[in-house]
């Protein structure tokens, strides 16, 4: 028995001494990314055009569809009226995918309704968008069962069945009223909110193909309602991209069970969470390389100290880097490594281990 067949469908239950707790230490998390965002000076157009882009396209690689990155953030920036330098040509794809991520994260107040859903589809899917396999976007799917599966063709394993056509109108009229209805209850925890919205449509799933994508959709519409903001920092499909292996064993386990759905809560939060993370590491090292060349004289270096020390700031040898491994990023002589890194260090760019020798490692300055 699927969890829709389940007498109680589709009435939630979860261990409240469970999830209450991760709710709390995700909403203290998501506080201070957001506080430490808002207080940025940088560009927050570009900082929300790269975290759509990453939104986009791995959201379509947890499909196994590789998009190319340089046409959809061309799109995306057409779309938020930021000029490139170097545009790169866009698609009737990319235009649509640009559009319906706007859409989700910018109209939060527009009532989520059928016709939504199925623009969402129709942009997805253009006409001629594939030889093999066509689908008709902007429509339900057909009479066919719906069945996720795997293995070989002459011994299928089913993970999971949606509800059939016959019904599929009324569970998703269902849906979108308890999606538009949630949104007003103030008891109602967001994140919570965006979690079962997740859940609730992939278990539907009412579309030939794309189904995990519009998910994720609107599970981007329900987080930015919880936010109250459509500015994106973060990209939670990066995260369910990492996790996606445990994404489809907890789906598929949720399906099988009965109302209860902790698990499937339990890892949404933790991969929210992760997320969170992520996004706050990647703010703390931008500040942290903004700080630390406010107080270099740039004029005192060489162009390949620059380009290492900017490899370092990034991320780059995170276990330090030594004479061998400059000489080879850098492409200077090993001498000019040595004498270069000696360099950095009096000028207190790089702080020297106290290991000798070949274990000699140059590491940044902590703050």
């Amino acid at each position: 028995m699927w969890i829709w067949q389940q007498q109680h469908w589709p009435t939630f239950t979860w261990d409240k001494t469970v999830i209450e707790p991760r709710l709390r230490d995700i909403r203290l998390k998501q506080g201070i990314l957001l506080g430490k965002m808002t207080s940025q000076s940088q560009d927050v157009t570009e900082t929300m055009l790269d975290t759509l882009l990453a939104n986009i396209v791995h959201s379509s690689a947890i499909e196994g569809e590789k998009l190319n990155a340089f046409s959809v953030r061309s799109s995306l920036a057409n779309k938020l009226g930021i000029s490139e330098e170097h545009p790169f040509p866009t698609t009737e794809q990319t235009d649509g995918l640009a559009e319906i991520m706007l859409d989700a994260v910018e109209n939060l107040g527009t009532p989520l309704t059928l016709e939504r859903i199925l623009h969402w589809h129709e942009r997805l899917f253009p006409a001629g968008y594939t030889l093999f396999k066509p689908v008709i976007g902007g429509q339900l799917r057909g009479d066919a069962p719906m069945q996720v599966v795997s293995g070989r063709i002459d011994r299928p394993v089913v993970h999971f069945e949606a509800p059939q056509r016959a019904i599929l109108d009324d569970e998703l009229a269902q849906f979108i009223e308890w999606f538009n209805a949630s949104k007003q209850e103030a008891s109602f925890d967001p994140l919570l909110r965006a979690a079962i919205t997740h859940l609730w449509f992939v278990t539907l799933h009412p579309l030939d193909d794309g189904n995990g994508r519009i998910t994720r959709l609107l599970t981007d519409l329900a987080l930015a309602q919880a936010e109250q903001q459509s500015v994106r920092f973060y990209a939670m499909s990066v995260g369910i991209l990492a996790n996606r292996k445990s994404y489809y064993e907890t789906l598929e386990q949720t399906q099988k069970g009965g109302m209860d759905i902790t698990p499937w809560l339990e890892w949404f939060f933790n991969t929210l969470e992760e997320t969170f993370s992520d996004a706050l590491k990647e703010i703390d090292q931008t500040v942290y390389k903004t700080n630390f060349w406010r107080h270099v004289d740039q004029t005192k270096l060489s162009a390949e100290q620059v380009k290492v020390l900017n490899r370092m700031l990034d991320g780059d040898f995170e276990d330090g880097i030594n004479t061998d491994r400059y000489h080879k990023v850098a492409k200077v002589s090993k001498p000019t490594a040595t004498r270069h890194l000696a360099a950095l260090v009096e000028l207190k760019c790089l702080v020297k281990s106290d290991s000798g020798g070949r274990s000699t490692r140059y590491y940044l300055p902590k703050d």
